[in-house]
């Protein structure tokens, strides 16, 4: 299952908690999950600091699991939301009669 995860900063936070370090482990730790295929993925988005991840996961529980293991996540700087997604059926459209009805 194909999972969109996008990144909120957490309220409070002190901007001086993200070390060279920390954000070195978080980078590693990215890079594991993405060699392992659980990050298909990874973005930030271009009108502000948050990363966008597609994961491959059997479940959003799953990608939850890998997600928590991120060092970001674990030293309560970030969370993250997570949306399930599914393939868009609409393409089948194009290929009925017009006379027919499509109900998906």
């Amino acid at each position: 299952m194909k999972i969109l995860a996008t990144e909120r900063e957490l309220p409070n936070i002190d901007h001086d908690a993200y070390t060279p370090d920390l954000l070195r482990a978080e980078a590693q730790r990215a890079w594991e999950l993405y060699q392992a295929g659980v990050v298909r993925e990874l973005y930030f988005r271009a009108d502000r600091p948050e990363a966008v991840i597609i994961l491959e996961c059997a479940t959003v529980e799953d990608a939850a699991a890998a997600l928590d293991s991120l060092p970001l996540v674990q030293a309560g700087l970030v969370a993250f939301d997570l949306i399930p997604l599914k393939a868009y059926p609409g393409f089948a459209r194009l290929f009925v009669d017009k006379d027919e009805q499509l109900t998906t």
